[in-house]
């Protein structure tokens, strides 16, 4: 594996440092004395503080997120709905173990309201960006016939919704992370669920299981 570049290590460090002290506590003169280099060398990389601030959100979270879904790794599932959602949801069971996003998430939470233009780029244009791509992959699934939707955008929010629901419930809001074959365990039966939902001619299984149930029972008095 390469050695990380300098741009990097910057981005390390920085992440460290503001999830210790926060964004306003942490000096540029404290940060190059962690990476191991001069201040004055941290400006051929970065204008200042908010700027570094601002990459760590382009690369972490949603952002990483979505940069996943543009992958060529992605785009083969693009007629495979089940395994879509599942690599979707163990990739991010591996962003969830990950100790750089607990510290990414920290940071985010104290510093999105503090940093002019920090919260619009991480709510807007990440989630958006990440949504976006979520919506046309189910858009896809949908007219290809291979799942069952009215609406593509909010299918895609629903499969986000219950994994963010899973992250609080086995990251979040425990005293720790739960052990990962509880996680896995928790995405699998969360998937079974979501697929029988949008699974193609759904609702015409319904109608028959409807009539079904009611054939042969007492008229209600």
């Amino acid at each position: 594996m390469a050695a990380p570049t300098t741009r990097e290590r910057i981005l390390n460090e920085a992440l460290n440092l503001f999830a210790q002290s926060g964004y306003g506590g942490a000096s540029m003169r404290e940060l190059a004395r962690r990476v191991g280099v001069r201040e004055s060398s941290l400006y051929n990389h970065f204008s200042g503080k908010a700027a570094i601030l601002e990459a760590i959100v382009s690369e972490h979270g949603p952002a990483s997120s979505a940069s996943r879904l543009e992958e060529p790794r992605y785009k083969q599932l693009a007629r495979q709905p089940a395994a879509f959602c599942r690599q979707f949801a163990l990739d991010l069971v591996e962003q969830w173990s990950d100790p750089r996003e607990h510290q990414f998430q920290k940071v985010i939470t104290a510093e999105r309201n503090r940093v002019p233009g920090i919260r619009a780029k991480f709510a807007d244009q990440f989630y958006a960006r990440e949504q976006r791509l979520m919506t046309d992959f189910f858009r896809g699934f949908a007219l290809a016939g291979l799942v069952s939707t009215p609406d593509p955008r909010e299918t895609a929010r629903l499969f986000a919704a219950g994994l963010i629901y899973i992250r609080l419930e086995h990251y979040v809001m425990g005293a720790a992370p739960s052990p990962r074959p509880k996680v896995i365990e928790a995405i699998d039966r969360y998937l079974a669920f979501f697929l029988s939902l949008i699974a193609a001619g759904d609702d015409d299984n319904k109608r028959k299981r409807t009539k079904g149930e009611t054939r042969g029972k007492a008229a209600p008095d």
